[in-house]
């Protein structure tokens, strides 16, 4: 006898390998050829691109994404991109509140969101394919159509206060670092420009001022449409019918000219003395830490570099000095084993990279307790000059696969894909696709990695730090000690500091 199934019935003797009997032949959906899986991207008259990428499923992620940020504000007030990005889907021309706007988003599923950056900001929605006409309309008015009423302008910078307040008493120092360690690298230009408005400038930023920017910055070439998960026809429609010949509300007069400057390294440290002591109150509080973070320029992600950077930074890795991580998850990168698991006094050290469209910066952040801040130093620079050593074949290997892997872990959410068309479309008017870009990957050699690595060890470094520096090395010190063999402080500093 056979053994029996859920069904009743019993298929005596039929091999795991070969189809049961009496099954209907099954039927899979299928791409209508590879052109299903590339990003199309159509230019309007306006100079407005549409671009799209099919995706299977009911929802789709539709957005649009301006070339303007922090670092464009060098002739105009600084924080106009923070105040831009709190007052997104606020009252529109056609939407009286926000409420009714989240209310006609609710009856498509639909969710939005607004985030800016140094370089770009970017006005999503994420709800039900059927309801793109709609979606498309209510972008086209919150981009081109803000009421910014008085009310609305006084509530942002009540709301800005308060987020610069917490920003300066999280636990988690990583955005004032980042905003330190650009302020750094680019003093006083484009991505070193403050990301956050500062306190003084909440009271300037009025509707005058913002209209006097979005004229220069929010122009039809200046855009990208993107969408995933819809018909590329479809979403071209809804974009000749809601952003091509319309008049935004701040005119088209006289603007002050758009910056087009080229981001100008210039390295340099910058500082601030603070208590750390009574950052994280509670049962178990985080003990008092100083932060450093030690950066050099590396590459824009339109240059040939930016993938063996991308594998460097991977390789380097690192995290806290506790993980739920195994083998597979960053243990084996060389900031856990050559910083983490050597010195159990280090409570973090993370690699990072950042790269715009002229320029990147590739940076590592160390925290420890405030005696040990020097030696801090001395390893972390250490590890700066052991990039430039030899590569080992496996830990590469491993690099790449870990990237590879990233990559397309990543890729299967839709809003990811969605910026990352968005993005790329933006920069170069056309998309990379995964595989191509695991190509690139898996082309890198150890002596891409030297050579990278090499190039940006000519330059000036910049360096942040954060809590008590009272014996942190000058500035001169970390720089000899990163043009040293060994990344050793100078001797003479070691003796009679």
């Amino acid at each position: 006898a056979g053994r029996s199934y859920s069904g009743g019935g019993g298929y005596p003797g039929v091999s795991l390998t070969c189809p049961l009997p009496g099954v209907p032949k099954a039927v899979f959906a299928a791409a209508e050829g590879r052109e299903r899986f590339e990003t199309r991207v159509t230019v309007l008259e306006n100079g407005l691109r549409v671009a799209s990428q099919n995706k299977f499923g009911q929802f789709c992620t539709v957005g649009i994404l301006v070339n303007s940020g922090s670092r464009h504000e060098a002739k105009y007030l600084s924080g106009i991109s923070h105040f831009l990005e709190k007052l997104a889907f606020s009252s529109t021309a056609q939407f009286g509140s926000k409420d009714e706007i989240l209310l006609t988003l609710e009856k498509h599923g639909g969710i939005c969101d607004c985030q800016a950056s140094r370089d770009t900001i970017m006005y999503a929605v994420s709800a039900d394919a059927r309801g793109l006409d709609t979606v498309v309309n209510l972008l086209a008015d919150v981009a081109l159509q803000p009421r910014l009423s008085d009310e609305e302008i006084e509530m942002t910078r009540t709301a800005i206060r308060f987020e610069l307040e917490d920003l300066n008493m999280r636990p988690d120092p990583e955005p004032l670092l980042t905003e330190m360690i650009h302020a750094a690298a680019f003093r006083d230009n484009t991505v070193g420009l403050n990301r956050f408005c500062p306190v003084e400038n909440t009271d300037k930023i009025d509707r005058d001022v913002l209209h006097s920017y979005l004229r220069s910055y929010y122009t039809p070439d200046r855009m990208v449409l993107a969408g995933v998960g819809i018909e590329h026809e479809q979403l071209v429609e809804c974009a000749r019918k809601y952003l091509l010949g319309v008049d935004p509300v701040w005119g088209t007069g006289q603007s002050r000219g758009v910056d087009r400057s080229v981001a100008q390294y210039t390295g340099g440290i910058v500082k601030v003395e603070k208590d750390m002591s009574d950052v994280s109150l509670g049962p178990t509080p985080i003990p008092e830490l100083t932060h450093i973070m030690i950066g050099l320029e590396s590459c824009s992600f339109l240059e040939e570099d930016f993938i063996p950077f991308a594998v460097l930074n991977m390789m380097m890795g690192g995290g806290g000095s506790f993980s739920a991580g195994g083998p597979g998850k960053g243990m084996f990168t060389r900031l856990y084993l050559n910083v983490l698991n050597r010195h159990h006094w280090m409570y973090n050290a993370t690699s990072y990279h950042h790269s715009y469209e002229d320029t990147g910066l590739l940076c590592i952040h160390a925290s420890a307790d405030p005696k040990q801040v020097r030696e801090m130093v001395e390893i972390i620079t250490r590890e700066f000059i052991l990039m430039a050593g030899a590569v080992g074949e496996v830990e590469l290997e491993r690099a790449k696969t870990q990237l590879k892997s990233m990559l397309m872990m990543n890729l299967e959410s839709r809003p990811v894909i969605f910026e990352d068309v968005g993005r790329q479309v933006l920069a170069t008017n056309t998309r990379k696709l995964p595989h191509e870009l695991c190509a690139l990957i898996g082309q890198v050699k150890p002596t891409d990695i030297k050579r990278v690595v090499t190039k940006m060890l000519h330059k000036k470094p910049a360096v942040a730090a954060l809590g008590d520096l009272t014996d942190l090395p000058s500035y001169e010190h970390i720089q000899a000690a990163l043009s040293s063999k060994d990344g050793r402080l100078p001797r003479l500093y070691r003796l009679f500091r």
